[in-house]
């Protein structure tokens, strides 16, 4: 199948890259935005920082025709509601916690996850809760258990007053990210760059990105070092199910270490190293994981 290119030269808006229907789900008071794309099977697509459902696009159009679709933007990200520290937590529990009402609200069964960057840990996170309802999983460059490491480019955000003036002041994590995440930058075109501003366009909007950023685990003492070790301690019961690695290799933040470790809780995963992607794989390879995509839905 050979599968078009929709981000690529020729739109000149976001939206244009973007064509589908909104809906909405109330978490704690809050509208949770996300895509139900299509009929059959169900795909649960789940983003991370500081990406949001316009991350998988191209993944929902090739798909779509043949699969239900379905991809929520967090709470405070993409086209969902952006409270304050007042109203929400922004912690992991939170996020899986969302997901799971998402998931029970509409009532998705034997579900594919596919999953990338935050979205490891909360899609793993929503399964090691209701487990039932998964069925297989294709992890992008992602993490789901401890682990000590942490780019400087990313704790550099975390230093008091500097890190909050940076990334809600400046939107240098989202600056940063349209342009070390990817090997073929020739694909950050106007329009899919605009895409990834979008909805952070303020310093109240970005809150939930520098908060993605704080709640990085790295000792027991933070409040989501319990809720990753949970995670970590519930992935054994998956090993026997449908694990397929979709990893850029030239992420400098989930790098070989974190494929290698996934590896040891699945070890006979399926894994696709692509060598010329870096962190945001599916900007650089889409139209060459659709079809390790489908061909794994349907093994």
């Amino acid at each position: 199948m050979k599968t078009q290119d929709h981000s690529r030269p020729g739109a000149t808006n976001w939206r244009d890259l973007y064509p589908f229907e909104s809906h909405y789900f109330s978490v704690g008071g809050h509208r949770l935005h996300y895509l139900d794309e299509g009929h059959g099977p169900t795909l649960l697509m789940v983003h991370g920082n500081p990406t949001w459902s316009f991350y998988f696009r191209d993944l929902v159009l090739a798909l779509r025709d043949r699969y239900r679709v379905v991809v929520p933007d967090h709470v405070g990200m993409g086209l969902s509601d952006k409270p304050g520290l007042e109203s929400y937590s922004f912690r992991l529990a939170q996020r899986c916690d969302d997901l799971r009402a998402l998931v029970e609200h509409l009532d998705l069964h034997d579900i594919s996850l596919i999953a990338h960057d935050w979205g490891g840990a909360i899609g793993l996170g929503t399964a090691v809760d209701v487990p039932l309802r998964f069925g297989r999983f294709v992890l992008m460059n992602t993490a789901a258990f401890r682990s000590d490491r942490i780019p400087r480019k990313i704790n550099v955000c975390r230093i008091p007053l500097l890190g909050r003036f940076a990334v809600q002041g400046l939107n240098l994590f989202v600056r940063a990210a349209t342009r070390l995440t990817m090997v073929h930058h020739e694909r950050m075109t106007p329009a899919v760059r605009a895409g990834y501003f979008a909805p952070y366009d303020s310093w109240a909007h970005r809150l939930a990105v520098i908060q993605f950023v704080l709640d990085i685990p790295m000792t027991p003492s933070h409040p989501t070092y319990a809720t990753i070790q949970k995670i970590e301690q519930g992935l054994a019961q998956f090993a026997s199910l449908p694990v397929c690695f979709v990893w850029g290799m030239q992420d400098w933040c989930f790098d070989e270490h974190f494929l290698q470790r996934f590896r040891d809780f699945f070890p006979d995963a399926e894994t696709h190293r692509f060598e010329d992607a870096g962190h945001y794989v599916v900007e650089d390879a889409h139209e060459r994981i659709v079809p390790i995509i489908e061909r794994f839905l349907t093994k």
